[in-house]
């Protein structure tokens, strides 16, 4: 087996954004924060609590039509019990967001309740938008503005400096450019950040990144890698990774001269795949795991 690999993470605009978001908080009501529902411990930032202090919050679990259900409802549960509101949505499609600003005004119920007794009837709700890169955030702007207010791409680092959108609804939203930090203690985590696209591939071995995805999925997801490569379930929980993306590779007739496969192509679409949600719905991380 390989081992676990190194993400170092050192881009300035990083430590800008940090700063930018503490600067900006007086000005907001509440802090929305993207996670990414397959890796609900990995997705946020350790920085985001200490920033935001006491400030009120709501937790949206992201992309949920790619993990799995069971995990993402145990998810929600454990912010429940410690008096966070947490929603699972999938902000592409937009399942789960009508939820999203009842579920707003209920944690601000009774700062708007002092509002209404102040006059301030139908003041704005002003929220921050937080997560980090490749979390959703530009999908979640542009389903509640419905039109294509902010650039999505499925790669991190599109969102470069904050921005204001006014909703129809009496909402302001103030996104945030993603944020990572300078350097990732826990290695699985930052392994897991790469596995669902929030670290840029340039920077990544894709086959030792795809090989390391096998191993983790292997304990527990072995059915849904064997049926999508027509392999047997043993052979995903078995064999060394290596060799079990090579068989992945020739499955795909991914094959170079001297009946040598490809395993670069093979690694490329294996990540491919898992992170759009085709190998099934995944989650890497249960609530076991917090430490």
């Amino acid at each position: 087996m390989s081992e676990v690999m190194s993400i170092q993470w050192f881009p300035g605009h990083m430590t800008k954004t940090r700063r930018m978001m503490a600067a900006n908080l007086k000005l907001v009501d509440i802090v929305i924060e993207l996670t990414d529902a397959r890796i609900p411990l990995s997705s946020r930032n350790p920085e985001v609590d200490r920033i935001i202090g006491q400030k009120p919050r709501l937790v949206l679990l992201n992309k949920s039509d790619f993990a799995d259900e069971a995990q993402t409802r145990r998810w929600i549960a454990w912010y429940r019990d410690r008096g966070v509101t947490a929603l699972s949505a999938d902000c592409r499609s937009g399942r789960g967001l009508n939820a999203f600003l009842p579920a707003v005004r209920e944690v601000l119920k009774e700062r708007i309740a002092q509002w209404n007794a102040k006059g301030l009837t139908g003041r704005p709700i002003r929220m921050m938008i937080v997560g980090i890169p490749n979390a959703g955030k530009s999908s979640l702007i542009n389903r509640l503005a419905g039109s294509r207010r902010a650039k999505v791409e499925d790669r991190p680092g599109v969102t470069r400096g904050k921005q204001w959108v006014t909703l129809e609804n009496g909402v302001e939203l103030l996104d945030m450019p993603g944020v990572l930090w300078p350097k990732f203690e826990d290695k699985e985590a930052g392994e897991r950040l790469a596995f669902v696209g929030s670290v840029k591939d340039d920077i990544l071995d894709v086959e030792h990144l795809a090989m390391r995805l096998l191993e983790t999925l292997a304990p527990r997801y072995a059915g849904l890698v064997a049926a999508r490569y027509g392999l047997e379930e043993e052979i995903i929980r078995e064999t060394d990774s290596y060799d079990l993306l090579e068989q992945i590779g020739r499955k795909r007739g991914m094959m170079m001269s001297g009946g040598r496969v490809n395993t670069e192509r093979a690694a490329i679409m294996l990540l491919d795949e898992f992170r759009g949600g085709i190998l099934g719905r995944i989650t890497l991380e249960t609530v076991e795991m917090v430490k």
